[in-house]
């Protein structure tokens, strides 16, 4: 059986997902973060599969999302993106810091969708404990996508109430968590990507821009990289997309470990 269970530390507000039987030993768990104006309930599908395989999910509400809802509008919550997806990437040590203090993880992964997917490159700059990762629909150049997202905006004729050299000091904000600036802090982790190649909320491109500039850094390891594009989806995770993203936990975060074990067992 697998349980479900809302718990929290400080402001951040997650669902706990594990096997019953072993709801309080120590094992590899994933923490999941979920898109933009969405909620962790929806990535509960997620969790099931990775707990049927025998990890641990912490899957958090972003600021201003879910339990954390402040009642900001649409326009408000855009304004906001970058906050959220700065402040979760600070939440996501809040929770790797909770689950040491109760003994609970063993290796940890992070993945998450669309904006959670765009939260785990950043993550993976900023966290070398973090043992393998999923980004599905997100993008690894922060700075490239802020500025983006703004063309898209004043395309539509809206005016910004920013100066160019407010713009430009914005985004530059960005760039201690912009992965494509020190792409090298990828240290040959796991890294899975999926991205529907007709998607227009965060476009393909600049992903695999970042791939093809990274591949050099896993050439010791080419099975630590994979990227998969689904020529016909837009911003919707497909079935396949799910179960690859289970499978790459499977494989590499406990693999890992087996490895360790065995290097361990034969030096005794």
């Amino acid at each position: 059986m697998i349980n479900v269970e809302k718990q929290s530390t400080g402001a951040v507000s997650f669902l706990h997902i594990c096997q019953a039987d072993s709801f309080s030993e120590k094992k590899p768990t994933v923490i999941f973060i979920h898109g933009f104006q969405s909620v962790k309930e929806n990535n509960l599908h997620y969790a099931y599969l990775l707990a049927e395989k025998g990890f641990r999910v912490i899957l958090p509400d972003c600021i201003y999302h879910g339990d954390r809802d402040s009642g900001l509008n649409s326009e408000g919550m855009m304004q906001a993106f970058w906050e959220i997806v700065i402040q979760t990437i600070h939440e996501i040590q809040v929770l790797k810091d909770y689950l040491d203090a109760r003994g609970l993880a063993e290796d940890v992964g992070v993945a998450g969708t669309s904006m959670g997917g765009i939260v785990t490159f950043g993550a993976l700059k900023r966290y070398p404990w973090i043992k393998a990762a999923v980004s599905l629909m997100g993008c690894p150049s922060y700075q490239e996508f802020a500025q983006w997202k703004i063309d898209k905006v004043v395309e539509t004729g809206f005016v910004l109430p920013f100066s160019p050299e407010q713009v430009k000091g914005y985004i530059t904000k960005l760039e201690p968590y912009d992965l494509a600036v020190e792409a090298h802090l990828l240290d040959e982790r796991p890294l899975l990507c999926w991205h529907g190649k007709q998607d227009n909320e965060v476009p393909i491109d600049p992903l695999l821009t970042f791939v093809n500039q990274i591949k050099g850094y896993y050439k010791n390891v080419p099975e630590h990289l994979k990227v998969m594009v689904d020529d016909y989806a837009d911003h919707k995770v497909s079935r396949d997309g799910v179960l690859a993203a289970v499978n790459w936990f499977a494989m590499h975060l406990k693999q890992e470990k087996k490895e360790r074990y065995h290097a361990g067992s034969t030096q005794g």
